[in-house]
């Protein structure tokens, strides 16, 4: 069972995620030009990807020091770890791959390829969202 602190800081991590990009980012799109839209969400999950490294960071953290030596045993504490190697994949490997399709111009050649790529980030997103949903509602 996690501590009031840690319950505020996964409720904002993953409420953030479940808001970000299955309300606001649809939303964008939907009333935006959709290079706008591709710009704003990009920093919103940017910024989303930022706060979830500095959550999960500080839940691991939390978990350690609750659990102690035999939190390599501990569920939650592998979980954590995939999201954030999820966010760390998804930031810092993927959407700079995106930004240099972006940033040379998306032809038709290139296009394919920032598609793929946003498909597995959207993927990993996905698995994301669920993990984290996973976390709340084992939460008692």
């Amino acid at each position: 069972m996690l501590l009031i602190g840690e319950r505020i800081l996964l409720t904002l991590w993953v409420g953030g995620m479940w808001v970000v990009g299955y309300l606001v980012a649809p939303t964008l799109f939907s009333m935006l030009e959709k290079s706008i839209a591709g710009n704003v969400a990009g920093q919103l999950f940017t910024l989303l990807s930022y706060l979830g490294l500095f959550c999960g960071s500080l839940l691991i953290i939390g978990l350690a020091s609750r659990v102690g030596a035999q939190v390599t045993q501990h569920w939650m504490l592998w979980v954590l770890l995939a999201m954030l190697v999820i966010i760390l994949i998804s930031q810092f490997v993927l959407q700079p791959m995106m930004a240099e399709l972006k940033a040379t111009g998306l032809t038709d050649l290139n296009r394919s390829e920032f598609g793929k790529l946003h498909g597995v980030a959207s993927v990993l997103f996905l698995i994301n969202s669920l993990l984290g949903l996973s976390l709340v509602i084992s939460q008692k």
